[in-house]
C-alpha cells in the first residue's frame, strides 16, 4: 500500500462524504490543534452547484501563471486521491501527504474524544480531509490556495478560511436533503462563505439565488461582482479543442481574443468567472497581462469534463450528475460534435436525480446502456433502465451489471457504423472508473476520428 493510499483508508473509516453533519466548530477546533495552517496564506474559496472544479482549476491555473506557488483542493478524486491536493498544478507527493497527516493523527484523537464525551460523533471523512489540505498547503509552502466548497457552505468544513475572494459558480437543485427544498434556501447556505468586507465573485444566477448572494454581501460589507452587470463573456465562439473568448473583467478592461482548450459555452462562463476571480485577488485595478492571461489558459486541463478516453471507437466521459450539469454538457456535446449517433453508458447514485439527468440527456441519446457506478450507494442497473424507458422513450435501453459489460457492449455498438460514438455520464465515479479502464485495455485516446469536432479551421 503506498503512503497516500495508507492516508485513504485511514480517512474511510470515519463518516463518509455522502453523510455530511451540519457544524464547523469541531473542525475549527481541529484545525486549532494543528496551528490554524489555513490562515498561513492567501485563499480564494470557490463554492456553487455545477463548475466548481473547473472553475477552481481555471482560477489556480492563471493564478501559477503569475508565477504564484498554489495549492488547489478539491473533491472527489477521479483516479488518485492525491488529485485532490494539488502543489503548482500537480498532485500532491504521496510521502508529503503522509507527513501531514502524520502531523495530524494527534490532533485528531484529541478532537475524536471531545466529541465522544459531548455525545457528538467524530471527525468525519470530509472535515478530516480539509484541514489535511490546509495542513499539506501550510507545508508547502504555498503563496495561495483555492479552495473548493464540499457541500452548501456555512457549515462546510472548508469554511474555516479566511477567504479574501469568496466565488459562486451557478447555484442550482442538489443535495436538496442536506441545503434545502429550493434555490432560494441553497443559495442563502452557500452565500455564507463570504466574510466582512472581502470582495465576492459570481456567475449569472437566477433571480432568487443573485437576491440571497447580494443580501449577504451588503449585510456583511463584501464588494459583489456579478457577470453580466459588472463582467462579462462578450463573444464566445467554436474553434478546433475548444473556444475562443472575448472577455470583458471587472476592471472594466476588454481582453484580447483568448484560446480555452475544453469544450462547452459553460467552460467559457466558468473561464470567464475564473478571470474575475483572479482581478479581484490582486486588487481588481488593473487586468491580468496578456502573456499571463494566454499561459494560464493554455496550460488549463478539467480531467473528467468530456475528456477523450478512447480513438477507435471514440469514447468520452463526463462527470455530469444533476440536470443543471446535464443541460450544459447536452449544449457542449451539440455545439463541438458532429457524431451522427451517440450511445449513453450511465451510472447513477441513488440519491441523485436520475429521471431529471436522462430526460435533460435525451436530445443526445440514441443508445443508453444503464450500468450500476461501484458504490455501494448506486442505483442498480435494471432500475436505472427503467427510469431511462420513461425518461428517453423511443430509445434502445440495455441494462448491464457493470460498467465493464457496459463499455465492451457500448463500444461494439460503436463500431458497427461510421459516425458512433461513446460518452459515459451520470457520476464522477463512474467516469473515474471508465477513465482507469481505458488506460488498463490500452485504448487510442490521442485525437478524435477526423470529422467529428465542429469547429472553425486555422
Amino acid at each position: 500500500m503506498s503512503a497516500a493510499q495508507g492516508v485513504y483508508e485511514a480517512l474511510l473509516t470515519r463518516v463518509g462524504e455522502a453523510h455530511p453533519r451540519p457544524r464547523i466548530e469541531p473542525v475549527r477546533r481541529l484545525a486549532e490543534l494543528a496551528g490554524s495552517p489555513q490562515l498561513s496564506y492567501p485563499v480564494i474559496q470557490v463554492a456553487g452547484t455545477n463548475g466548481k472544479t473547473s472553475t477552481s482549476r481555471a482560477i489556480e491555473s492563471l493564478l501559477r501563471a503569475h508565477g504564484l506557488r498554489t495549492g488547489l483542493f478539491t473533491s472527489p478524486h477521479l483516479l488518485d486521491f492525491t488529485e485532490r491536493f494539488q502543489l503548482d498544478g500537480a498532485p500532491i507527493d504521496p510521502a508529503a501527504l503522509a507527513d501531514a497527516w502524520a502531523e495530524l493523527e494527534h490532533p485528531l484523537a484529541i478532537v475524536d474524544a471531545e466529541l465522544e464525551a459531548a455525545g457528538q460523533g467524530r471527525i468525519t471523512f470530509f472535515e478530516a480531509l480539509a484541514v489535511l489540505a490546509f495542513a499539506a498547503f501550510a507545508d508547502a509552502p504555498v503563496e495561495v490556495a483555492v479552495i473548493e466548497v464540499g457541500m452548501g457552505g456555512e457549515w462546510d468544513a472548508t469554511n474555516i478560511v479566511d477567504a479574501q475572494v469568496a466565488v459562486f459558480t451557478p447555484i442550482g437543485l442538489d443535495h436538496v436533503e442536506h441545503l434545502g427544498p429550493d434555490t432560494q434556501t441553497i443559495a442563502r447556505t452557500k452565500s455564507l462563505i463570504m466574510n466582512e468586507g472581502s470582495t465576492a465573485v459570481s456567475a449569472d444566477q437566477d433571480i432568487d439565488a443573485l437576491g440571497e448572494l447580494e443580501d449577504t454581501a451588503a449585510r456583511l460589507g463584501v464588494t459583489l461582482f456579478v457577470q453580466g452587470r459588472d463582467f462579462r463573456l462578450a463573444d464566445d465562439r467554436l474553434a478546433v479543442g475548444g473556444r475562443q473568448i472575448d472577455v470583458s473583467g471587472i476592471t472594466g478592461a476588454a481582453y484580447d481574443p483568448a484560446f480555452v482548450p475544453l469544450y462547452g459555452q459553460h467552460q467559457a462562463e466558468n473561464v470567464t468567472l475564473a478571470i474575475a476571480a483572479v482581478e479581484a485577488f490582486f486588487g481588481g485595478e488593473r487586468p491580468i497581462p496578456g502573456e499571463v492571461l494566454d499561459e494560464g489558459l493554455g496550460q488549463l486541463t478539467s480531467p473528467g469534463r468530456l475528456q477523450l478516453i478512447g480513438a477507435d471507437p471514440i469514447v468520452y466521459v463526463d462527470a455530469a450528475h444533476n440536470p443543471h450539469g446535464a443541460e450544459a454538457l447536452v449544449r457542449a456535446v451539440t455545439e463541438s460534435f458532429a457524431f451522427e449517433e451517440l450511445a449513453l453508458v450511465v451510472g447513477v447514485l441513488e440519491e441523485k436525480d436520475a429521471h431529471g439527468l436522462l430526460q435533460t440527456l435525451a436530445p443526445i441519446a440514441h443508445q443508453v446502456f444503464a450500468t450500476a457506478v461501484d458504490s455501494p450507494r448506486s442505483l442498480p442497473a435494471e432500475e436505472l433502465a427503467s427510469i431511462a424507458e420513461s425518461a428517453i422513450p423511443d430509445t434502445a435501453i440495455e441494462a448491464l451489471p457493470t460498467l465493464a459489460l457496459a463499455l465492451e457492449r457500448a463500444r461494439s455498438w460503436a463500431e458497427e457504423a461510421n459516425g458512433r460514438a461513446v460518452l459515459v455520464v451520470g457520476s464522477v465515479l463512474l467516469a473515474g472508473e471508465a477513465i482507469s479502464q481505458s488506460r488498463t485495455e490500452g485504448w487510442a485516446a490521442a485525437a478524435a476520428a477526423p470529422g467529428s469536432h465542429k469547429g472553425e479551421t486555422e
